[in-house]
């Protein structure tokens, strides 16, 4: 199944090669990653067979972060421990962090809010959100509870926007789910299989994700080191994420753009390029932190907010196969994933709705761009080009 044999630095090089392959071709967001990584890792190398690749898939949708860069990693630790972990991430990461930050300096030439290129990408933005929303919505809320979980969720969020308001919907919508689904029959689980981390280092990482999630709140406060804040912005919005990178967008934005750190055009431009882009999402706050502080920003925001990911996978791979049997547990993830669509649908709203479509012509445009990733199943990047040739050509009328 697993190659336990002696991790050594061939085995690195060939997890750089084939993870930084992917991190330049993976286009199309999470689910289409995890086909990629399947394609590659169980089909064509057989590093890990068919229900190891299930169940370290089913572990990062179970965890918050990115779960497609977490898998990643999964798999780079499963093959060549911690170290593999991390060459994985670096390989699958490295290359979309590089785009964008290169991106974010290049506008710094630029007016944003002028620019016609940068209102086109705007409404790409709404396009793509939209798009995300209806297709995690067939999968997360198909029955009337949890479509009821995720309307409460849309007005809680939208009526109360505080920087603490999508965690305690998330841990809300955990309890409802709990009680609403623990009685409901579960789908068996298969038996345990192995990872190269003890529960030692598993309990460690863990009290490092938390130690960091308590303390970094206080050191900001202590403090008035911009790095020390930048930091605790990114760890906090990346330790919060259930859902996939598009819920990371109301964490960033609630953190960052209220507080003047970049503009809502600086930052809506950035997200709609981050779908240009292959590998994860999260890569968008590399982008926010170059904004904010040059390409060290950037490299710092990437650290920051891909830590938590790494801590969790680090911390729950040896605990999986007890975790997964716990119906408890996974009943109240499906009120969670409920409620992380209500919190997309009022980030849909606002701040990208509000601030993007102004006409009946913005309207029109945006269904335009949807059509092309939902009906015409055009790439990503076409549809990011479409939206700045558009918005170009649209702010010359």
């Amino acid at each position: 199944m697993i190659d336990q044999s002696k991790f050594n630095l061939t085995s690195l090089w060939e997890i750089l090669f084939i993870s930084t392959r992917l991190g330049l071709t993976s286009f199309g967001g999470p689910v289409a990653h995890l086909g990629y990584f399947h394609n590659e890792y169980v089909l064509r190398r057989k590093w890990l067979d068919e229900q190891s690749y299930a169940d370290l898939v089913a572990l990062c949708q179970f965890l918050p972060g990115p779960a497609s860069s977490q898998v990643g990693i999964g798999i780079g630790i499963m093959r060549a421990g911690i170290i593999g972990g991390v060459v994985s991430f670096i390989g699958f990461t490295l290359p979309s962090v590089l785009a964008l930050i290169i991106f974010a300096m290049l506008l710094s030439n630029f007016g944003v809010s002028e620019a016609g290129w940068i209102y086109g990408l705007k409404i790409v933005a709404v396009a793509v959100v939209a798009h995300a929303i209806l297709g995690m919505a067939k999968n997360l809320t198909p029955d009337v509870k949890r479509k009821t979980i995720a309307l409460f969720a849309v007005v809680i969020t939208l009526l109360w926007q505080t920087a603490f308001t999508q965690v305690g919907v998330i841990l809300l919508a955990g309890i409802v789910g709990f009680i609403l689904y623990k009685h409901e029959t579960m789908k068996e689980t298969t038996a345990g299989y192995w990872f190269p981390i003890s529960k030692k280092a598993a309990i460690i990482s863990l009290s490092l994700f938390f130690g960091l999630l308590v303390t970094l709140p206080i050191l900001r406060e202590l403090t008035s080191v911009n790095w020390i804040a930048m930091f605790d912005s990114f760890y906090r919005s990346g330790s919060l994420v259930f859902g996939g990178g598009h819920v990371v967008l109301p964490l960033l934005e609630r953190e960052f753009v209220p507080s003047g750190w970049l503009t809502q055009e600086e930052f809506l431009a950035g997200y709609a390029a981050a779908q240009a882009v292959p590998g994860p999402l999260f890569t968008f706050g590399a982008y926010i932190g170059a904004v904010i502080n040059g390409w060290q920003g950037g490299l710092l925001a990437t650290a920051a907010i891909f830590l938590p990911a790494f801590l969790l996978v680090l911390g729950a791979l040896p605990f999986w196969n007890a975790l997964r049997s716990n119906s408890n547990t996974r009943a109240a993830l499906m009120g969670v994933n409920a409620a992380v669509i209500g919190i997309l649908i009022a980030a849909l709203y606002h701040p990208i709705w509000t601030s993007s479509i102004l006409t009946a012509t913005d309207f029109a445009f945006a269904a335009f761009l949807f059509t092309m990733i939902a009906y015409w199943k055009l790439p990503p990047w076409m549809v990011v080009l479409a939206g700045a040739i558009g918005g170009f050509l649209l702010n010359l009328i």
